[in-house]
């Protein structure tokens, strides 16, 4: 056969697409394989609620939160590291839970402070109200 007509694929022998056909199991085997080792390779990937939880966490820690309820920010930030420290082995179930809890943790910190300051506001209103009313007392004539 002429050299020339063999380099179009229409005009070649039926036994050179034969040999071809061989091959497709090969290199579907090939790349079933490749893309099997390039995701067990890929870092695990980490929940959407990690990132709210970041957010979360990075809204609570004040001054203010840290002084007031230091405890309660203390567990949101603990849960947050072990939900990252759940990414990377790989158990997104786990980062997803605890993703969650620092989040709300992040909040309790937050109302926890929130309701420490108001007591603390109320206090000194009714200690202002009551020394009010005994200079009231202290002069009659008013």
């Amino acid at each position: 056969m002429n050299p020339k007509l063999t380099t179009c694929p229409a005009l070649r022998p039926a036994s050179a697409f034969a040999s071809q056909a061989s091959l497709a199991p090969a290199w579907a085997l090939a790349a079933s394989a490749t893309l099997l080792i390039t995701a067990c390779a890929s870092p695990p990937k980490a929940p959407e609620q990690l990132a709210v939880a970041e957010a979360a966490l990075q809204r609570a820690t004040t001054p203010a939160t840290s002084a007031d309820a230091p405890a309660e920010l203390r567990v949101a930030t603990d849960k947050l590291a072990a939900a990252r420290a759940a990414v990377t082995a790989g158990d997104t179930d786990r980062a997803r839970m605890l993703s969650e809890q620092a989040a709300v943790d992040a909040r309790v910190a937050e109302l926890h402070a929130e309701a420490t300051r108001s007591r603390k506001a109320a206090r000194e209103s009714q200690d202002a109200a009551r020394a009010l009313n005994e200079e009231l007392q202290r002069k009659p004539g008013l």
